[in-house]
């Protein structure tokens, strides 16, 4: 009997823990963590119905359910006066059009599922890659303390930072693309009016904040989106004052400055981007999420490309009756033009979230309008395309 596949992740985000997942004891793992445990930075994650469906075939929708909030519908406001410019069912509609429902999670909440349901496998912590090299018969991650982890394959889950990107492509610092985004959550009875139960984008110039609850419904998760020529760092976790915050959104709807008085403590981060890459996969080694296609939040599907990643890769890595260049080959086929289209359409919808001109405002505000009265159903943002994939239903389309 052959011997099992060795798997060498590297990042123990959602994507890594995913593929791990996936793998379901097909292989050998060992998932390589830079930090001194699991545990997500960031908090509110919209799991749209593409997303769902991943847990669901890794047997976690049960878990999923019950730490999660299920929002009504998907609203546009108006920055200033509130008023509602586009508004679609998700409760009532979305089982039915895709197959499943849309979720909104507290992130930490989704990696502590992933992580308590992984399948034996050896972790490391506090284990930073610092490059990768390969042979025709194995690949190696160089670790910061002089260790050497050598696998069949080795999958780049490590971020936007990736330093097994950089091994396989060289060096490729990420563009800042003018957007600084604030977080923060607040418990639902810190809360001076009520949030509606659903997804809301209040849509301004030069800018955009986007509400929805989480944790069961006992947090709100706020992000706050504003256009700036500086910015100096990239980072999750960079401290925010909370007054620089209120005074991004000057002359904003009187409920979200309210909301934003109210945080206790904020974060902010600068919103960084890359092309889509030509190739992903070189040899032995393959990329991941962010590390092969970092996403721009405003389509809402950063977790879910790399969840979808995870889950089929995966399962292309169980099939031993294939060469690992040939799982390899079909992972970036089939999954790479679907992650540079919503890599792009995300860049277009800040686009589309921040017009600065009035005229430009009033003409898409009533593009929303006709698209809606001629579809009632519409999705909101013309979503259809990303929320009906299903990784199984691609395969076995694929005749794989």
């Amino acid at each position: 009997m052959s011997r099992r596949l060795r798997v060498a992740i590297v990042g123990g985000g959602l994507g890594g823990l995913a593929v791990a997942q996936a793998l379901r004891g097909d292989a050998e793992i060992v998932i390589l963590e830079q930090g001194s445990r699991f545990g997500e930075v960031g908090a509110g994650i919209n799991m749209s119905p593409n997303a769902f469906k991943v847990l669901r075939e890794l047997g976690l929708e049960e878990p999923l359910r019950r730490c999660a909030f299920q929002p009504e519908r998907h609203v546009f406001r108006d920055w200033r006066s509130g008023r509602t410019l586009f508004c679609a069912d998700i409760r009532s509609e979305y089982e039915t059009s895709f197959g499943a429902p849309h979720l909104s999670v507290h992130r930490a909440d989704l990696h502590e599922i992933l992580a308590a349901a992984l399948p034996k496998c050896e972790v490391r912590f506090q284990s930073r890659c610092v490059s990768v090299t390969q042979s025709e018969g194995s690949a190696v991650v160089h670790l910061d303390n002089g260790e050497e982890v050598e696998a069949d394959v080795v999958i780049g889950a490590d971020g936007i930072k990736s330093a097994v990107r950089e091994s396989l492509y060289g060096k490729d610092e990420p563009e800042f693309t003018g957007n600084v985004a604030w977080r923060f959550t607040l418990p639902i009875e810190a809360l001076s009016h009520a949030i509606e139960p659903a997804v809301t984008n209040w849509l301004g110039p030069g800018g955009h904040v986007v509400h929805y609850y989480v944790r069961r419904g006992q947090l709100v998760n706020v992000v706050a989106v504003r256009e700036t020529a500086q910015w100096t760092a990239e980072s999750w976790a960079l401290k925010a004052d909370r007054e620089e915050m209120v005074h991004a959104f000057d002359g904003w709807n009187t409920h979200l400055r309210s909301m934003f008085a109210q945080a206790d403590t904020c974060f902010k981060w600068g919103l960084f981007d890359r092309p889509p890459l030509a190739r992903w996969s070189e040899g032995r080694v393959t990329l991941l999420g962010d590390a092969a296609h970092p996403m721009l939040p405003f389509l809402g599907q950063g977790a879910a490309m790399a969840l979808e990643d995870g889950l089929m890769l995966g399962l292309l890595l169980s099939q031993d009756h294939r060469t690992i260049a040939d799982r390899l080959s079909l992972y970036e086929r089939l999954r790479l033009p679907r992650t540079a289209r919503a890599q792009i359409g995300s860049r277009m919808r800040a686009t589309e979230n921040h017009l600065k001109s009035p005229v430009q405002r009033f003409i898409r505000n009533l593009k929303f309008k006709i698209r809606q009265h001629r579809n009632p159903k519409a999705t909101l943002h013309k979503g259809e395309w990303l929320y009906v994939y299903d990784v199984r239903e691609v395969l076995r389309a694929a005749d794989i």
